[in-house]
């Protein structure tokens, strides 16, 4: 019964079912991102909580630089080369949108992957210019530009909440949820066959041991 529920009938008659979308490496990816990125900015505003800060920020930037490795040869999802797109593609997926053709792909539609490309680029940015403000370099223009690009990405991300709410609507399906359970409506066909359960639960560990050694100063030449 639950999985005839779960089950859903295209224009075509082929019957969608919940399949494995993103796999573990991306789901740990975005959620511990999602907490370090929060946690920087509730953080930024006090001396006393500074080695918080830069756990969560300096966490942060590690996590896109091995996002940016997975997108490279992780599963059939992860990859850039499955949602970025030309601008040309990205205007076309936006004109479809406004003629009521929703995107059909399981995985990240071209604008949504442009954001979230964008997204780690600024973080990586925000890291380089917290980096700089420590290290005194560049006078009070490195601290300033800190400040002006964590903007800039609260921005980004609150589009990024907005669009994934509206897209949850159009589709017709809960795309927060899908990032927790890694599952999407689809064809068998489209899904990833492994999750990669070791790596992301590698991913999620070093990450947490990365945190305690900035937190802790144990890497005083990104704290001092």
């Amino acid at each position: 019964m639950n999985h005839l529920q779960n089950d859903t009938i295209d224009a075509t008659g082929k019957v969608k079912q919940a399949i494995m979308v993103w796999d573990m490496p991306v789901r740990v990816f975005h959620w511990l991102l999602v907490i370090c990125f929060a946690g920087a900015w509730l953080s930024s505003e006090s001396e006393r909580w500074a080695m918080i800060h830069y756990a969560f920020g300096y966490t942060a930037c590690l996590l896109v630089l091995i996002r940016l490795i997975w997108g490279l040869i992780g599963t059939r999802y992860a990859r850039f080369s499955q949602f970025l797109k030309s601008p040309k593609a990205v205007l076309e997926h936006f004109m479809a949108m406004l003629r009521g053709h929703p995107h059909h792909d399981v995985g990240h539609n071209p604008a949504g992957g442009l954001v979230m490309f964008a997204l780690m680029l600024l973080i990586l940015l925000i890291g380089l210019t917290g980096y700089l403000s420590v290290k005194e370099f560049l006078g009070n223009f490195a601290s300033e530009a800190h400040e002006v690009v964590a903007n800039l990405v609260l921005g980004l991300v609150i589009v990024h909440i907005i669009a994934a709410i509206g897209m949850s609507l159009i589709e017709r399906q809960n795309l927060v949820r899908s990032m927790v359970t890694g599952k999407k409506k689809g064809f068998p066909e489209q899904g990833i066959p492994y999750p990669q359960y070791l790596i992301g639960s590698l991913i999620f560990l070093s990450m947490l041991y990365f945190f305690y050694l900035t937190l802790t100063g144990a890497i005083p030449s990104l704290t001092q």
